[in-house]
C-alpha cells in the first residue's frame, strides 16, 4: 500500500482530515494523535468560512453550491456509523496508546 511506503521512507508526517480508515493503517507508527472534537455548530461555522479550495472546485461559487450538502453531512456526524463518524474517530482515540491531544474549540496552536 502506498501509505506504508510513505511512512517507511519519512520520519515525520501528518495525516489530516476525517479519514479514520487511513489513520487506522498508521496508528501503530504514530507518535501523537490530535483529535479536533468540535461541537457540530462550530464545524458548520468553519465550513461556511472556509476559503475557496481551487484544487477541488472550479470556482468559489461552485464550492458554495456544495455547502448545503456539506452542512447536512456534518450534521449527521454523531449519528453516522461510517469511517467519517464520531464513533470511528472515538474508536481510534481509545485504541491509540501514544500521546493524545484533544481540541474542543477553535483554539490556536503555538
Amino acid at each position: 500500500m502506498e501509505i506504508d511506503g510513505f511512512v517507511a521512507s519519512n520520519s515525520n508526517w501528518v495525516i489530516e482530515g476525517c479519514y479514520s480508515d487511513l489513520i487506522e493503517f498508521v496508528l501503530s507508527e504514530a507518535a501523537e494523535l490530535v483529535y479536533m472534537d468540535l461541537p457540530i455548530e462550530a464545524c458548520i461555522a468553519n465550513a461556511k468560512r472556509r476559503p475557496w479550495e481551487s484544487h477541488k472546485y472550479e470556482s468559489k461559487k461552485a464550492q458554495d453550491e456544495n455547502l448545503p450538502m456539506l452542512i447536512e453531512w456534518i450534521s449527521q456526524y454523531e449519528s453516522r456509523n461510517d469511517t467519517f463518524s464520531r464513533s470511528a474517530h472515538q474508536g481510534l482515540l481509545e485504541r491509540f496508546s501514544g500521546k493524545k491531544t484533544v481540541f474542543t474549540g477553535n483554539e490556536v496552536c503555538t
